[in-house]
């Protein structure tokens, strides 16, 4: 592997740094304390898109060419670690605005891989270059269905040209604000995995409503929306992929190859919460005194030293991803150890900050609250560690 960043990531880092102190952290305060996300019309948005923000990595010109090693294909080398590195540096300054950055978001991937060129065109192609602020939006969880994704309830009815859908969302981001969710859904839910499709559902469909923005206890600056369809009617041309597609539990698979591409991502955001977390609890154990004793010194090293750690594990995993190699393995390691660290890190700057924690107004509180979610979100680190096993004992990773 070779870990050197190149100079176009650099500077970009450099760009979101400068970003992420000037307007990211203090939007992130400012939605922490009036508790609700950054509305969709807010002039930041505006910024994001003038700066070259909020676009996809596709382009027509990638399916034109069929080539694996296109430019904005996400399997190139060198991107998936770009997007990590970015990730990173902007959860430092907040992850709750950086997940309510315009742009397709966590659909791209299964757009990306799962769709025909035609789909890709259709829902991708405004992204391309947005004259304004548009989001894309990802379903895959259900009250009663949360890491166990082959769980899902919500049904897919063929009619005729069409598919009506009915069930019941969750924790969905910006969905509300989205032109487009992706929707996961089953056509049989005895089949468990074997049934599940991706539809792309569009903004105004009826039957698309009931969307409700969660009450959270951290990242409060982006949404995470609860909706409902019902007898919500999809023509047969937004199931991605087409009905060919799903031979052999393609649907399944899909969704688990788009959670071994944003699991590293995930990851890497919880170690620039951790970055974030101790940079504060040295700066307080700095400016105390307490940095003096060796047991609070002893636990800061080993903070970094297990973050640095945790980051070559989100890198391990974006490098056999830019390869096209296999990465299960690599992403859960990644998602299982990235946000036990950056806890550790939240609550060891809680420790040093003693009763000052309690008033609310500190940023190593707020910190404490959004780290949480981390082990969470895209599979919990339960479920990572049920996946590094059965790969221990080679079991099959898909039962």
């Amino acid at each position: 592997m070779d870990l050197t960043l190149d100079a176009v990531t650099r500077k970009r880092l450099e760009q979101a740094r400068e970003l992420g102190r000037q307007q990211i952290r203090p939007l992130g305060l400012e939605a922490d304390r009036q508790g609700r996300p950054t509305p969709p019309e807010h002039p930041f948005f505006e910024t994001l898109i003038k700066l070259g923000l909020g676009r996809t990595r596709w382009s027509a010109s990638d399916d034109a060419r069929g080539d694996a090693t296109r430019a904005n294909d996400p399997t190139r080398v060198g991107t998936s670690r770009t997007q990590l590195c970015l990730s990173e540096e902007l959860a430092y300054w907040d992850r709750g605005v950086a997940v309510s950055f315009p742009g397709p978001g966590l659909g791209e991937p299964t757009v990306l891989q799962m769709g025909s060129p035609e789909q890709k065109q259709r829902f991708l192609a405004r992204f391309v270059e947005p004259a304004r602020p548009i989001w894309g939006s990802f379903a895959m969880t259900e009250p009663g269905a949360g890491s166990d994704v082959a769980g899902i309830r919500t049904r897919a009815r063929r009619d005729g040209d069409d598919w009506i859908l009915n069930g019941d969302k969750s924790f969905a981001a910006n969905a509300s604000r989205a032109d487009w969710i992706v929707v996961f859904a089953t056509v049989d839910a005895s089949l468990g995995r074997d049934g599940h499709r991706a539809f792309v559902v569009e903004k105004g469909t009826p039957g698309l409503a009931n969307f409700v923005i969660e009450k959270k206890m951290g990242l409060k600056a982006y949404e995470s929306t609860s909706f409902s369809l019902r007898d919500c009617r999809v023509p047969s041309a937004n199931l991605l992929g087409g009905e060919e597609h799903y031979a052999k539990r393609a649907g399944f698979k899909g969704a688990m190859r788009s959670f071994n591409a944003t699991r590293p991502m995930v990851a890497a955001m919880a170690v620039g919460i951790g970055r974030a977390a101790l940079d504060e609890a040295l700066a307080f154990a700095r400016a105390s005194g307490v940095e003096r004793e060796p047991r609070v010194r002893d636990r800061l090293e080993r903070i970094r030293r297990r973050l640095r750690a945790a980051r070559l594990l989100c890198w391990k995993a974006a490098w056999l991803a830019d390869h096209q190699r296999p990465n299960i393995l690599e992403a859960s390691m990644a998602k299982a150890v990235a946000p036990t660290v950056a806890l550790e890190a939240a609550s060891l700057g809680m420790e040093l900050i003693g009763e000052v924690g309690g008033r609310g107004d500190h940023l190593i509180e707020k910190l404490f609250r959004d780290v949480k979610a981390m082990d969470i979100v895209e599979g919990t680190g339960q479920i990572q560690r049920m996946i590094m096993a059965r790969k221990l004992v080679q079991l099959p990773s898909e039962r």
